[in-house]
């Protein structure tokens, strides 16, 4: 009981299904191998990718299927939210569904979209993730957990994501985390299968490219906000 009381956590929230997995998966799969707890939140079931022979209800038992496989693997879990695809909800219940389980699986890091995207889903998951993260801190908000503060938020880079988007850090992704990964994320129908975007083959080959300007085999870049661009020096 112990052991686990002090296991640290990762999270990693996406807009969909499969958000999370592929563009801080490697980290993900990494960190879990080195002992992190791993929970992925999907706000909606990415449904509305659906292929020809799935209407979207079915589509999204599958992803939500695919999304606990993942999460299996990296002996984590995964949380999808009952938002539609695309009519992801702009209010505050939805942000505080998000602040409560902050505070109840109390991750060391919280990782999500950045403030950018072509898609309206991830652009307002940037700014959900921000105001839950921000109250999941906040003491003087009383909800059914005590407050909790996690470190970030750290936006990942996606090419669905890239206006704006400045590498400030990677994270390497080990060999083995590269391995996991990859095997974890071939759960998922759309990254290995979708007629409009190679999403396995670019998010590897990107996490080689990111592993080079790292210094390292493999990496995932991530950047923070502006006002936490902060360093401080004592001496040279």
């Amino acid at each position: 009981m112990e052991m686990i009381e002090k296991q640290k956590t990762i999270m990693a929230v996406g807009g969909h299904v499969g958000d999370a997995e592929l563009t801080c998966g490697g980290v993900l799969a990494s960190l879990s191998l080195k002992g992190y707890r791993v929970i992925t939140v999907a706000l909606t079931g990415g449904e509305r990718g659906n292929p020809p022979h799935l209407t979207p209800e079915e589509y999204r038992i599958q992803k939500e299927c695919e999304a606990e496989e993942f999460a299996r693997l990296l002996n984590g879990q995964a949380l999808v939210y009952p938002y539609v695809d695309g009519e992801l909800p702009d209010n505050e219940e939805v942000r505080l569904r998000l602040c409560d389980d902050i505070r109840r699986y109390k991750p060391a890091a919280v990782m999500t979209h950045w403030k950018y995207s072509m898609h309206k889903d991830h652009e307002l998951t940037h700014r959900i993730v921000k105001d839950a993260w921000f109250y999941a801190g906040l003491p003087g908000l009383r909800r059914t957990e005590d407050a909790w503060f996690a470190r970030g938020p750290y936006y990942a880079q996606n090419w669905e994501d890239a206006e704006g988007f400045t590498p400030y850090l990677y994270m390497e992704v080990t060999k083995e985390g590269f391995e996991l990964w990859n095997e974890a994320v071939s759960k998922h129908w759309f990254a290995v299968n979708s007629p409009s975007f190679p999403y396995k083959e670019y998010y590897s080959h990107l996490m080689r490219c990111n592993g080079c300007l790292a210094r390292k085999e493999y990496a995932e870049a991530f950047t923070i906000d502006e006002d936490a661009k902060k360093l401080v020096l004592t001496e040279f």
